[in-house]
């Protein structure tokens, strides 16, 4: 499909890259130092936004008796991810469980965007407020898989120093896998990568698998015109329902895995 932007028809590489692009600000010709992707940042409030609403609208009608179908959904997923939660973490929080109904339903739902049509939101956002670029799906970029990483690595920090203390910790960095002092260098070596590749590989993971589900969707759209998008990329999108849900669940009990080795003590 040779979509029109400001009048002027792009080629399949222009449709592809156009697709990829952020809403910045500045503009990227101002060539600051410091962008925001705006549309990344408002889909992700908005979806974040969303999530608590539905779940205290949720918590607000809770009733004893016979649940309707919403407040049973809500106590299906959060039997499931308690359950999960309990078989890994075995220490004592109050924050563990609700980060990661938090994380699972957020992910998800940031997710859950790259099953809207490619061309539906950019195309109604360029004839109603003019605005050229438009990505709506948060977690295809690297942004934000990286700043939800970094926040599980400041808590794994957090937790590492509150429950063994400060010496506790930097001794455990010190003394393992080796428990000798003239491989002390080679421990914090070891230790220091193995904290490096938790947030890594958390963003890197999800940021891949959602990043090569959009191109796939670009692709597609790409041949189609955007009124018949839906049809065409329905086959994909019935694959990517459970790739999204994965992602979302991995990270999450990928966090949950880290912050329970946070809690042992060596």
């Amino acid at each position: 499909m040779a979509e029109v932007i400001n009048g002027q028809p792009l080629t399949p590489t222009e449709y592809i890259n156009h697709h990829l692009t952020s809403n910045k600000f500045p503009h990227e010709s101002l060539n600051s130092f410091l962008q925001v992707n705006v549309d990344i940042l408002f889909f992700s409030t908005v979806l974040g936004l969303l999530f608590i609403v539905l779940f205290y609208v949720a918590s607000r009608k809770a009733s004893s008796g016979v649940p309707g179908k919403f407040q049973c959904a809500v106590e299906i997923l959060f039997d499931f991810i308690n359950t999960n939660v309990k078989d890994i973490f075995h220490g004592k929080s109050r924050l563990i469980a609700p980060l990661a109904m938090t994380i699972f339903v957020w992910i998800f739902l940031m997710n859950l965007m790259d099953l809207i049509p490619v061309d539906l939101l950019p195309h109604l956002a360029n004839v109603l407020f003019g605005i050229s670029y438009l990505r709506v799906v948060p977690t295809a970029d690297i942004n934000v898989p990286l700043a939800l990483a970094l926040g599980v690595f400041i808590l794994i920090i957090f937790y590492s120093i509150k429950i063994k203390g400060l010496g506790g910790y930097l001794k455990e960095l010190a003394f393992h896998p080796f428990n000798h002092k003239a491989l002390i260098p080679v421990n914090l070596i070891f230790g220091l990568i193995e904290l490096i590749a938790k947030p890594i590989s958390l963003s890197m993971r999800l940021f891949g698998n959602m990043f090569a589900g959009e191109v796939v969707f670009i692709l597609i759209a790409g041949l189609i015109p955007y009124y018949l998008q839906f049809m065409g990329s329905l086959p994909w999108a019935l694959f990517h329902i459970l790739v999204i849900t994965i992602q979302a669940f991995v990270f999450m009990m990928l966090t949950v895995v880290y912050l329970a080795q946070a809690h042992e003590k060596h």
